[in-house]
């Protein structure tokens, strides 16, 4: 229900996992373990004892991002995978030229990849757009 927010804030920088494949009590389990805030659209769950959960009642994603950063309090650190949350690490022209398409390897000069899922990113068409979205959402 909030993957879009999952991925806009791993690309703001934050730590927020994402997983639809569990159900709601597992899923709290995990929040409870690892001491992580549960953001969720559902109040019954928000509402449940002994764990800390933010209630999102807007289903506009810049209210929502809002709403996340005001309750974790933290700024953001540096732009997390998107798909599975992991670190980030620069990665060489030479070795990222033999994993992306050829016309990017020949227009890119900066790529990244996860350490996690091993995703290469480049600064793409899109990266103007998100710059400037990035530079909105920072606190």
């Amino acid at each position: 229900m909030l993957g879009t927010l999952a991925r806009r804030l791993r690309w703001l920088g934050y730590d927020a996992e994402y997983r639809r494949d569990l159900p709601d009590e597992t899923m709290m389990q995990i929040a409870r373990d690892e001491d992580r805030l549960l953001v969720t659209r559902d109040r019954s769950m928000a509402g449940r004892r002994g764990l800390r959960s933010l209630y999102l009642p807007s289903a506009e994603l810049g209210e929502q991002i809002e709403a996340v950063q005001a309750a974790i309090g933290l700024p953001p650190g540096p732009p997390r995978c998107t798909v599975c949350n992991g670190d980030l690490e620069p990665l060489g022209h030479a070795e990222a030229s033999m994993l992306v398409p050829p016309y990017v390897a020949a227009t890119q000069t900066e790529f990244a990849r996860c350490l996690r899922c091993h995703r290469v990113y480049w600064p793409g068409t899109h990266w103007p757009g998100l710059q400037s979205w990035r530079a909105l959402a920072m606190p």
